[in-house]
């Protein structure tokens, strides 16, 4: 194991605001912009952090979102227009010798004084097509599958950008942050795979029995358009 899993590159907070769509008022948090200094990061947030709808977005298994300044840089080279941190909502735009979502289940990640834990992938919503000005972006977005995870924190304490990030504990299964969101949003015939992970939240083990006993297989590629953090397990 290299215990090296990279650094923060920006450290991004935000709180709701509401913009229109449509004509339409939408309260979002997904605006994040980054901060100087350090901040402490509690059991469901980073301070100056706020999410808007607890349903879908927050809590102790969506505590900290985490995106990788490569798929950034991915993104921009496919939009053609630069893209700032926190664009995505992250709270931690990051610098990874490997794909975030090679990320296991259960890894636990030392940054700065607090101990966190990979929880589950993001799974993107509507208000990510409002972000980016392009509701078609969702389905480009799954389509990627450059999802970012999100952390649950275990010890609280505070982080800052620049704050190595150094991978202390990895569990035995292989159970990896892609495999648990495309086995939702591709492939429904490998969920029982999921449950080798000790770690993945009770929500998303209830989906995995409801598949499991009543499969609904999806085709690769046939990515429906409403699949979404809101039809994920709700944490």
């Amino acid at each position: 194991m290299n215990p090296t899993a990279g650094r923060i590159l920006s450290l991004n907070v935000g709180g709701p605001r509401t913009v229109v769509w449509n004509g339409n008022p939408v309260v979002t948090s997904i605006w994040k912009n980054p901060v100087t200094g350090r901040r402490a990061v509690s059991a469901t947030n980073v301070e100056g952090d706020r999410q808007s709808d607890l349903r879908v977005h927050g809590g102790p298994d969506k505590a900290v979102y985490v995106y990788a300044a490569e798929d950034i840089d991915w993104w921009e080279g496919q939009l053609g227009r630069t893209l700032r941190p926190g664009v995505f909502g992250e709270n931690l735009t990051v610098e990874t010798p490997h794909p975030l979502g090679d990320s296991l289940l259960g890894d636990r990640w030392a940054i700065g004084s607090a101990l966190f834990e990979v929880s589950q992938p993001r799974l993107p919503c509507h208000k990510l097509g409002i972000r980016m000005g392009d509701m078609a972006f969702v389905r480009r977005f799954v389509h990627a599958g450059r999802f970012g995870l999100y952390l649950r924190v275990i010890r609280p304490g505070d982080i800052g950008a620049g704050d190595s990030i150094t991978v202390v504990d990895r569990p035995a299964h292989r159970v990896s942050v892609d495999l648990v969101a495309r086995t939702f949003l591709v492939d429904r015939s490998r969920a029982g795979e999921l449950l080798a992970a000790p770690q993945l939240p009770e929500p998303w083990r209830d989906w995995v029995r409801e598949q499991v006993a009543t499969p609904a297989t999806l085709s690769a590629g046939a990515i429906p358009t409403a699949q979404s953090d809101r039809d994920a397990p709700v944490i």
